[in-house]
């Protein structure tokens, strides 16, 4: 497949994004998130920190890579725009990109400013971070799709693929909830950590424990059953399909789960050291993104029987 320099920038933008949400997740896991204080975008009120510790160089580098992930984004939405036809999806790709990433700035100003960073153990942060995951995973969908269609993808169809359609949507959607309930348990992790396995089941099950500590079992329950589902869908789209790209993206998404929920079993024996949960996090991307790229393969293909509306053409 020969890529032009549109798409090549577009699957670029998507790897640097993944990059500035895996060094958020290292901010998040070494309670850096305070290290420029409740200033936004200054940081402990100065352009420039000095004499700054740890904390407040971690959390710097994470604004920095954030505003450069911006202007990426506002690039590719200019580009996208200058380059493709009105009624293209890439047009459809940038813009819903250059939504998410502005959403995305201003849910992260929000956490700075009211202090829902470090160690707080608010309800209000929980929330928020649940609202910034999945605005994290909705901006790489678009960011995904976008380098998808520039590559050669079709547009997605809706009519004629109602099962299909609704099993996808569905896998997406308990991917959405297992990665709200991964980053809650990531932050129990984070404000509650264990000294061993046992301790940890203990302080799970314990009446007068945390609300974050008492959510923590029910991430490897949603781990499993969402995995079940994903392993069967992609199992068997991968069987049914006729283009060769989407039995492709199924059996890589599958690969990926694969790895995943080994990869969650050795984060949760190792009592979720940092290193762990950002491996655990990129391939929950890795996953998510692969899940994308299976639903606008196995939806791009019209069908024979029934009239189409492409999504985004």
């Amino acid at each position: 497949m020969n890529l032009s320099r549109f798409s090549k920038y577009a699957w670029g933008t998507l790897g640097y994004n993944i990059l500035v949400i895996l060094w958020g997740s290292y901010v998040r896991a070494t309670g850096s998130g305070a290290g420029c204080g409740s200033h936004w975008p200054l940081c402990n009120g100065m352009v420039l920190p000095r004499s700054p510790q740890a904390e407040t160089v971690i959390e710097f580098i994470h604004r920095l890579s954030s505003g450069l992930a911006l202007v990426l984004v506002v690039i590719l939405f200019v580009w996208g725009f200058k380059t493709h036809s009105k009624g293209s999806p890439v047009r459809l790709g940038v813009s819903l990109s250059i939504l998410f990433i502005i959403i995305e700035s201003l849910v992260g100003a929000m956490l700075v400013l009211f202090s829902w960073v470090a160690y707080d153990q608010s309800i209000a942060r929980v929330i928020s971070i649940s609202v910034h995951l999945i605005n994290t995973f909705l901006l790489l969908a678009s960011l995904t799709l976008t380098a998808w269609w520039a590559s050669g993808g079709k547009a997605i169809v809706l009519y004629g693929k109602s099962l299909a359609l609704w099993a996808l949507v569905a896998g997406l959607g308990a991917v959405l909830i297992l990665g709200v309930s991964g980053a809650i348990t990531a932050l129990g992790d984070t404000l509650f950590p264990s000294g061993s396995l046992a301790e940890g089941v203990q302080q799970d099950f314990a009446p007068a424990a945390h609300f974050l500590v008492r959510l923590r079992v029910w991430h490897p329950i949603l781990a499993i059953i969402t995995g079940l589902f994903i392993f069967f869908l992609a199992f068997i789209i991968g069987l049914s399909a006729d283009q060769p790209a989407t039995k492709k993206f199924a059996w890589i998404a599958v690969t990926i789960l694969g790895i995943q929920l080994l990869a969650g079993l050795v984060n949760l024996l190792l009592l979720a050291p940092v290193g762990m949960q950002v491996i655990h996090l990129l391939l929950a991307d890795m996953v998510w993104i692969s899940l994308i790229l299976l639903s606008a393969s196995t939806l791009s293909t019209k069908s024979d029987k029934q009239a189409v509306i492409p999504l985004g053409g």
